[in-house]
């Protein structure tokens, strides 16, 4: 009988890596025939051989690509098992705003401090994938200056170090099959720029919950519960939840456009879900995240990130 110490290691994907400075988030869905599923199963399962072909040219560039897979494609990709936790992304509809629900089969976080890099994957992964697949979404995002988002706040202050991001971000022995692995929420906002900076500072302030220019956390006030209040989850026990983060600002000053493209890693999915609904539900007395009067959810998707051993196994 083999004893633990003949385990083959699990290898996660990319996902506890350091910030990158340039990403693409590219969501895609994939055709009805067979052959577009079979394609896509030998496309996924050497994602490290794309990587490979454009990372050589500047290794000093962290080039990276994680891949998340649907409720339902994780189910046309021919798995006997589930993800215990894996399901649709559910719409979120509150007094005021809506947390939005879109299609999305497959997901891929493209990183790298070279922007140029992020679009040679991607260009080579469309370009493999051919017309087994059509692009549900397509966002580049970029780091701006010291993390900050383009509310002007700095952005992933509460992302979990060290082994607690372990801990926070990958499956372990609770779901064996899927050790390793992640779930993944992408949504995307478009900010309402003119009217946030209409705002004096003190009121930006109050409603992230943290100061502007230097980032410290403020106080909780009761009754008008913060961005930071309502994303802070803590269960019956009293034990805190994190997730992390790897949101990117992303626009064009010349459309008029700007957001922030939310991606949350977790091992339990429940807690991003529990963020979500705070903020679009309130705590208490229907008090919304008063973030979302200014920040407007475009779409709403959940993956699964497997990890890169079975990432293979899919082909």
């Amino acid at each position: 009988m083999a004893d633990s110490s003949d385990r083959v290691p699990i290898e996660p994907q990319s996902i506890i890596t350091p910030l990158s400075r340039a990403a693409v988030f590219l969501v895609l869905s994939i055709g009805s025939t067979p052959e577009a599923i079979h394609r896509v199963r030998g496309v996924i399962a050497d994602i490290g051989g794309l990587v490979r072909t454009v990372g050589f040219r500047d290794l000093q560039g962290r080039l990276s690509c994680n891949v998340a897979i649907g409720s339902a494609a994780w189910d046309r990709l021919g798995q006997s098992r589930r993800p215990a936790q894996l399901r649709p992304f559910a719409e979120i509809r509150g007094p005021v705003h809506t947390a939005v629900a879109t299609p999305g089969d497959l997901l891929f976080h493209i990183r790298a401090d070279r922007a140029d890099m992020c679009f040679e994957l991607e260009r080579l992964i469309l370009e493999t994938l051919g017309d087994a697949v059509t692009v549900a979404d397509e966002v580049e995002g970029f780091r701006y200056f010291d993390s900050r988002d383009l509310l002007g706040f700095v952005d992933g202050t509460e992302n979990p170090t060290g082994t607690s991001l372990v801990q926070s971000t990958l499956i372990q022995s609770e779901d064996p099959p899927f050790e390793g692995g992640s779930y993944v929420v992408v949504q995307k906002y478009l900010h309402k720029l003119d009217k946030w900076q209409g705002l004096d500072t003190a009121t930006q302030e109050s409603i992230i919950g943290r100061t502007k220019a230097d980032n410290v956390e403020l106080e909780d006030v009761a009754g008008r519960e913060s961005h930071k209040q309502l994303t802070t989850i803590v269960d019956a026990e009293g034990v805190e939840h994190d997730i992390l983060r790897d949101n990117m600002p992303f626009g064009s000053p010349g459309r008029g456009e700007f957001g922030t493209y939310f991606i949350g890693y977790t091992r339990n999915l429940w807690v991003i879900e529990k963020m979500l609904e705070n903020m679009f539900k309130g705590i208490s007395a229907s008090r919304h995240d008063r973030i979302l009067d200014f920040s407007t959810p475009m779409t709403g998707t959940t993956f699964f990130a497997p990890s890169y051993s079975m990432l293979r196994d899919l082909g």
